[in-house]
């Protein structure tokens, strides 16, 4: 046992990494950490997501990495809730495990009976590129669970493989946003769950391609129709001419009724972000991925939110366009067309984020953040709307 004056020594070392919430001049508070990495016994915390309950709690989701931040490995989906509107959070609880492989991606949303409903994706001690050169087995390759809460969070179903309905025999790696799902509310799809998803495609017959190459990524959807109890694969778009190339993707539902989704483009085009629209509740696109160069910014997540203001969506993301620094809002006003600068978050390293509304009033970021490294913390923002 250590001495009683290094215990506590640790513990004050522990707790000075940990802010306390940042305090708003109107009262509440503007920012919070949820994640730090290095804590809680997990080397890192990575991949934010984030939803609103029917109880108006907020659910912060995260990859604990436990031994590295490597993107394999024993990681694991874990878990805190907020009952004061982000402003502090309760226990850490790991919603979703997988040995000493990986079960992550989080994918959660609030389905129209009121339950949770969580998508993850599992795979073994195995990287990308070996999934993507179709080397590996198939219980060590992508496979996609979704589970439920039906108490705000409190309580989760054990994972449930899905993989069957939800990914093609062609496809070798696969991934579900990350970040929020969305929950249609207008026209004809109310209450269709809609999970966007990129995989990526083995190479032609005949082909000398590993598979490995960026050309072969691509983007869809998943959708369900019975709150999450059942799924289906949307559109498909698969460009593999290497410019284009639909990589992490985020959603959110237009006033009207459309999809707009936001895609990583892992291509070659000096444009990052890629961006389509659906009209039939996630079925097909309008028009393939096309790039988006107002969003600009280095290769890394983003992610999309169209407001109760129906005069703003929102778009989350680092706005360095060579490195992942600068978290930055960006606004537009003409569903994704065009897209102004908005609020820095940070002018900071700066990583994945995802968009949340704590209330009609207010929106929240949660985000990888640090002060030499994205990776030292997760942080939640509030702003006011207005």
């Amino acid at each position: 046992m250590l001495p009683r004056t290094v215990t506590l020594a640790l513990a004050a070392t522990i707790l000075s990494v940990i802010p306390a919430p940042q305090a708003s001049a109107r009262g509440g508070c503007t920012s919070s950490t949820p994640f730090v990495s290095g804590t809680e016994g997990y080397h890192t915390f990575r991949i934010p997501a984030a939803v609103r309950a029917a109880d108006n709690s907020l659910i912060a989701f995260a990859e604990g990495r436990r031994d590295s931040p490597g993107d394999s490995g024993a990681i694991q989906t874990v878990a805190k809730t907020s009952r004061d509107g982000g402003c502090t959070w309760g226990d850490l609880r790991v919603v979703d495990s997988n040995g000493e492989a990986t079960a992550g991606n989080p994918t959660p949303v609030a389905a129209r009976n009121g339950d949770l409903v969580l998508l993850t994706v599992h795979n073994g001690p195995v990287s990308e590129k070996a999934i993507m050169s179709g080397t590996v087995s198939p219980q060590d390759t992508r496979r996609v669970f979704v589970q439920r809460s039906p108490d705000n969070g409190r309580t989760w179903t054990q994972a449930r493989d899905i993989t069957a309905t939800t990914k093609l025999s062609t496809w070798r790696w696969y991934a579900t946003a990350p970040g929020h799902a969305t929950l249609l509310r207008h026209g004809r799809h109310a209450g269709r769950i809609i999970v966007p998803a990129n995989h990526s495609s083995a190479p032609p017959a005949g082909s000398a391609d590993a598979g490995t190459e960026a050309k072969y990524y691509g983007g869809h959807d998943l959708y369900s129709d019975d709150n999450g109890r059942t799924w289906h694969i949307g559109f498909t778009d698969d460009p593999t001419d290497g410019v284009l190339a639909p990589n992490e993707t985020t959603a959110t539902e237009l006033p009207d009724g459309t999809v707009y989704f936001s895609s990583r483009n892992q291509g070659s085009a000096p444009e990052h972000r890629l961006d389509a629209y659906s009209t039939d509740g996630g079925r097909t696109l309008t028009r393939p991925y096309q790039a988006q160069p107002a969003l600009s910014g280095p290769k890394v997540e983003g992610s999309v939110l169209q407001t109760t203001d129906r005069r703003v969506l929102l778009y989350s993301g680092p706005s360095d366009p060579s490195v992942r620094r600068t978290m930055q809002l960006r606004t537009s006003s003409d569903r994704g067309k065009t897209w102004q600068p908005s609020t820095v978050l940070a002018d900071a390293p700066a990583g994945y984020s995802d968009l949340v509304q704590p209330d009609r009033f207010t929106v929240g970021v949660l985000f990888e953040t640090g002060v030499t490294s994205a990776y030292e913390k997760i942080e939640f923002r509030r702003l006011p709307l207005s």
